[in-house]
């Protein structure tokens, strides 16, 4: 049995969005203090942290400053340079380890991966010279998407291909960087689950939740998920595969298509992730605690719904409404205390409940 962090105990964080800032929440409520690690000033998380070191990620000596000052490092988004890591990880403990962020930070090694594991994923193609169009094209075919390998997040980095011009230019705005080029799946809906496990290995679900985009953003999660009981039951135990796959500890968010064959994984997040905020107010243990638990090697919560949730986004100007929606006795607001309410920004959501 892995000995549990003492009340007291530092939990450090690499990133300071939202995620960041709602982890500091949940490891606050166990008795634990926080330290966040981010370039930007005044962040989202450094609001309810103990502890706030603003450096840039090439800062090697603040790195190993905050290294030393923490229990146990975590992180709220993948795209962490591997310098840091290297610094970080030679002082203290980093959970999840850094097989999974390898695995999830290059868009062909995580299906490589995933296939490897069985698992089905839509058809695709490496690019990484002007031989590997026409070979691409080939294998995948049109209608397809373009997707940058790495740092792509929220719609940005990729383009729907239609023929071989629009491959063409697309890849030419993408400055010719590695890509890979995906089917484009028919699917009925996109469902995600949020799956965790700790250090002794133990593996718990939350029930799959439906999600609808707009403009490549996520903008509603609703529980539970209208699929059948079998499609319920794969989702989740293709989700404790990977995480066992990974020997992975923390929280993972697993997105995935279904079709009229099964199910299909478009990709994994090796952290707490946006489809998973319903949470908050449909669990007794959400998401984030679950996370904080699972590095800390205290037992997980099971992920139990109590109650049926449409998690909501409020991108932008929306979160202007927040006054109208507090009338709302049914509704949970979740405010991320970002100053610019800008076009595609998250700037919070909210989870109302329906039962």
């Amino acid at each position: 049995m892995t000995k549990p962090l003492k009340q007291g105990a530092v939990i450090g964080i690499l990133g300071g969005g939202q995620l960041g800032r709602m982890l500091a929440v949940a490891a606050s409520r166990m008795g634990f203090r926080t330290h966040v690690f981010e370039p930007q000033e005044n962040p989202p998380a450094s609001h309810v942290s103990d502890l706030v070191t603003t450096a840039a990620y090439e800062d090697t000596e603040a790195l190993s400053k905050f290294a030393r000052s923490v229990d146990v490092i975590t992180f709220e988004f993948e795209n962490i340079p591997s310098e840091a890591l290297n610094i970080v990880e030679a002082i203290c403990n980093v959970l999840p380890a850094r097989n999974a962020l390898k695995t999830s930070q290059d868009r062909l090694i995580e299906k490589e991966f995933l296939t490897n594991l069985n698992l089905t994923v839509a058809p695709y193609a490496n690019i990484e010279t002007e031989e590997d169009l026409t070979q691409a094209i080939k294998i995948v075919g049109f209608p397809s998407i373009l997707k940058t390998r790495r740092f792509g997040y929220d719609g940005k980095g990729q383009f729907k291909i239609k023929n071989e011009t629009d491959l063409k230019n697309s890849w030419a705005k993408l400055k010719n960087s590695p890509c890979v080029l995906e089917g484009l799946v028919n699917f009925t809906k996109e469902i995600s689950v949020i799956g965790a496990r700790n250090q002794d290995g133990e593996v718990v679900c939350f029930d799959p939740g439906e999600n609808l985009h707009r403009d490549g953003i996520l903008h509603t999660t609703t529980l539970p998920a209208n699929i059948s009981a079998s499609q319920n039951i794969d989702a989740v135990l293709l989700t404790g595969k990977i995480l066992n796959a990974l020997n992975y500890v923390g929280v993972m968010g697993v997105e995935l298509f279904v079709t009229k064959d099964g199910l299909l994984i478009n990709e994994i997040a090796p952290r707490v992730h946006n489809s998973g905020h319903w949470t908050q107010n449909g669990c007794v243990i959400d998401q984030f605690e679950q996370h904080i638990r699972a590095i800390s090697g205290w037992p997980l919560g099971d992920g139990k719904r109590h109650s049926n949730v449409l998690m909501t986004n409020l991108i932008g100007s929306e979160v202007l409404d927040v006054e109208t929606l507090s009338r709302d006795t049914d509704v949970g607001i979740h405010l991320y205390g970002k100053a610019d309410a800008k076009d595609g920004r998250k700037m919070g959501h909210i989870n109302k409940i329906l039962n």
